[in-house]
C-alpha cells in the first residue's frame, strides 16, 4: 500500500497557474535598433508608438515537460511511501526484581526436595527461581543477591537467559555471611529508578533475620511503597532456629504488608514453586501491545523522473536548435 506522508503538499500543484494569472508579467530590456525617422514611419503608417514586448513562444513539448516536472516535484514533496504489513509487538508493562539471599546460612542442606532428599537451600531456590525467570517472557527482570552487602548482578533486562545464567553462577557466601534485607530493598528501589512502567514488583527471598543492613527493612519497605514498588517476600529455612539461621517471618510479613505485597513461607521445593505461582496470581502480568507498519520512502522516484524529463527535454531542444542553425 502506498500513501502520502505530507498530502498537504498537493495544494502546491496549481501554484504556477495562479502565478501566471495573478502576478504581473516579467519585463526585461532587450537590445534594439534605433531608427532616427521612426516617428515619421509610424505617422505614415497611421500607428501610435508605444512600449512593445517580445514574447518568446514555447513549444508544446516545453509546456508538457514543465507541467510534468512540476507535478512530479510536488508529488515528491508529498513524501510518498510504501506501507508494509502491520507488525504487532507485545511488551510487558511490568518490571520484576529478584532479591536472593546468598548468606552463609543458605548452605544448609535441610531443604526437602521433591523426592524427599535434603537439598542445599540455595540449590533448591535456584531451580525454582530459574523456572520462574523462564516464564517471564516479555518482562524485564533484574537480579540482586545479598548477604552482608547487596549487589546488583543484572540490571533490568529482557535477556532472561543471561539472568538465569548469572543466577546459576551464584554461590553461597559471595556477598558475605550475614543478611542485609534492608540494603537489598534499597538497592532494588535504586534499580527501579530506571524503570518507566507503573507495575514494579520486587520478590525478596531470605532464610535469615536482618543483621547487617545500614537501612532498616521496615523503613526501606515504606520508601518502596511510596515509589510504587510492590514487595512479595518469601521465607525459607527453619523458623525455630537461633541466631542468624532463624527466619524472621514477622519481619518478612511486615515488609510485604507495608508495600502492598504478599508474604509466603516455603517449607520445601514444591511449596516454593507454589509460592511463585501464587505471586503470579497476586500480581498478574500486564502487557502493552504496540502496532506499527514499516515505511519505505519513495520520494526519490518522482524526483529522479523529473530530473530525467527535464534533462531529456533540454537536450532535445538543444539538438533541434543546432540542426536549425545548420540548415
Amino acid at each position: 500500500m502506498i500513501s502520502l506522508a505530507e498530502p498537504w503538499a498537493l495544494l502546491l500543484l496549481p501554484a504556477p497557474l495562479l502565478v501566471w494569472l495573478l502576478a504581473p508579467p516579467h519585463r526585461a530590456p532587450s537590445p534594439a535598433l534605433r531608427v532616427p525617422f521612426f516617428r515619421r514611419v509610424a505617422r505614415a503608417a497611421g500607428a501610435q508608438p508605444r512600449r512593445g514586448a517580445s514574447v518568446r513562444a514555447r513549444s508544446r513539448l516545453q509546456m508538457a515537460a514543465a507541467i510534468l516536472c512540476w507535478s512530479l516535484l510536488v508529488l515528491a514533496l508529498a513524501a510518498p511511501e510504501r506501507l508494509g504489513k502491520p507488525v504487532e509487538v507485545t511488551r510487558a508493562a511490568r518490571d520484576v526484581a529478584l532479591a536472593i539471599d546468598i548468606s552463609g546460612s543458605m548452605d544448609a542442606r535441610d531443604f526437602p526436595g521433591p523426592d524427599g532428599v535434603p537439598l542445599q537451600r540455595l540449590a533448591a531456590v535456584r531451580e525454582v527461581v530459574r523456572a520462574f525467570v523462564e516464564g517471564r517472557e516479555g518482562d524485564r527482570v533484574a537480579l540482586i543477591v545479598f548477604g552482608s552487602r547487596a549487589y546488583l548482578q543484572s540490571p533490568l533486562t529482557e535477556d532472561l537467559d543471561a539472568v538465569a545464567d548469572l543466577l546459576e553462577r551464584t554461590e553461597v557466601g559471595m556477598a558475605g555471611p550475614h543478611t542485609a534485607l534492608g540494603d537489598a530493598i534499597g538497592l532494588a528501589i535504586r534499580t527501579f529508578e530506571a524503570s518507566e512502567v507503573e507495575q514494579r514488583l520486587l520478590i525478596l527471598l531470605s532464610d535469615g533475620a536482618d543483621t547487617a543492613s545500614r537501612m532498616s527493612p521496615v523503613n526501606a519497605a515504606e520508601i518502596a511503597a511510596a515509589r510504587g514498588v510492590e514487595i512479595h517476600t518469601v521465607g525459607v529455612g527453619d523458623p525455630d532456629a537461633t541466631g542468624e539461621d532463624r527466619v524472621d517471618l514477622g519481619a518478612l510479613e511486615d515488609i510485604a504488608r507495608r508495600s502492598g505485597g504478599g508474604y509466603s513461607f516455603a517449607s520445601d521445593a514444591d511449596a516454593l514453586a507454589q509460592v511463585y505461582a501464587r505471586i503470579d496470581r497476586l500480581a498478574p502480568r500486564e502487557v502493552e501491545r504496540l502496532s506499527w507498519r514499516p515505511r519505505t520512502a519513495l520520494a526519490w522516484i518522482p524526483m529522479a523522473a523529473a530530473l530525467l524529463i527535464a534533462g531529456g527535454t533540454t537536450a532535445g531542444l538543444h539538438l533541434a536548435s543546432r540542426r536549425r542553425g545548420r540548415a
